[in-house]
């Protein structure tokens, strides 16, 4: 078969779309959700690599358009696609008809981001869209809202059905596995254990290995300071993490090492030592993230059946409504939404 066959075949598996599809869910409306998601749109870059479509509130998305002094031209979901690069789907659910205060959470604006959310996985499973990209949500306002999920990662989860899942952040080189997610501290210690280890590292090698690299070379940081250094700061490495490795790296042939002092082997993975590193707790992982690519990099929830990604970074209240938000990693989140779909 030569290439144009192939190239043939391929399109027609995207049912004769080039572009992937990606919804952008518009995240909380009382934080900066609304702001970043017009201004990454409003870079017209980002309509060369996929077909974008809003899933919010139309009427506070004009208004936001508006208050930025952005023009867009908002088309509705009785559309297929927009018809040119200057207009902009929108799967609007007009449901910010209650008073909230910008800034502030709400049971309203909670309820209204866990429903995009709902909205963007119908989608997926009517093949409307190929992957979604999400804007920031408040926990306490989903929460206020109705809805009993610590964040994106497990909501998501419950709505495909996904038993297996992992939240992940993606900064250029370095990509991280997050071992417990919200959770405190003393708890996220508490969870550091063998099996739970071996079953994280065989997922991150099978989910990186499938959407990035072939037999991905994986690294896991030690929980206390220095990898512990021999015992002297704690027995978490020798009792739990290097028997995880152990086993894995020799009953099931993945290229796994470590247990790696936490202070320099997110950077050794940023330089490109590594393709992913298996981190033991949340904060591990996000202030190595954030110091090396703050507004790089991505949230991207591993295991799932559709692509996710996600800004790295909350709905920060304070400055909402301000037209001071960075809509860096919006855009990035998009861009590697895109990618990943084509990809996979």
């Amino acid at each position: 078969m030569d290439f144009e066959q192939n190239e043939q075949i391929m399109r027609s598996k995207k049912t004769d779309r080039v572009l992937p599809r990606i919804g952008i869910t518009m995240g909380d409306a009382a934080g900066i959700g609304a702001e970043i998601v017009l201004k990454a749109l409003s870079d017209e870059s980002l309509k060369k690599i996929c077909s974008p479509s809003i899933i919010g509130d139309s009427a506070f998305l004009k208004q936001t358009a508006i208050d930025l002094n952005l023009e867009f031209d908002f088309i509705g979901e009785n559309k297929e696609s927009a018809k040119s690069s200057d207009q902009t789907l929108v799967y609007n659910l007009n449901n910010l008809n209650e008073k909230f205060i910008i800034g502030e959470d709400a049971a309203a604006t909670g309820k209204a981001a866990a429903e995009y959310i709902e909205t963007a996985v119908r989608l997926w499973k009517e093949n409307k869209i190929d992957a979604i990209a999400t804007a920031p949500i408040s926990k306490k306002a989903i929460a206020l809202g109705g809805y009993d999920y610590p964040g994106h990662t497990e909501f998501l989860a419950h709505l495909t059905g996904t038993k297996e899942f992992a939240m992940s952040f993606f900064a250029g080189n370095l990509r991280v596995v997050l071992l417990s997610t919200h959770v405190s501290l003393r708890n996220a210690i508490e969870l550091v254990k063998k099996e739970k280890l071996i079953d994280l590292i065989k997922f991150s090698h099978r989910e990186v290995s499938r959407l990035l690299v072939k037999d991905a070379r994986i690294a896991v940081a030690g929980l206390n300071p220095h990898a512990s250094e021999g015992g002297l700061f704690g027995a978490e490495e020798k009792d739990e993490i290097t028997p995880a490795i152990n086993v894995c790296r020799e009953q099931f042939g993945i290229d796994v090492s470590g247990a790696y002092s936490p202070d320099t082997i997110f950077l050794r993975a940023f330089r490109g030592e590594f393709d992913a590193v298996v981190s033991c707790y949340h904060d591990q992982a996000t202030i190595a993230v954030k110091c090396l690519s703050f507004g790089a990099s991505v949230n991207v929830t591993l295991g799932l059946p559709l692509i996710r990604t996600s800004v790295d970074h909350g709905t920060a209240f304070d400055i909402a409504g301000k037209n001071a938000a960075d809509a860096s990693s919006m855009k990035v989140a998009i861009e590697l939404a895109a990618k990943l779909a084509v990809d996979s």
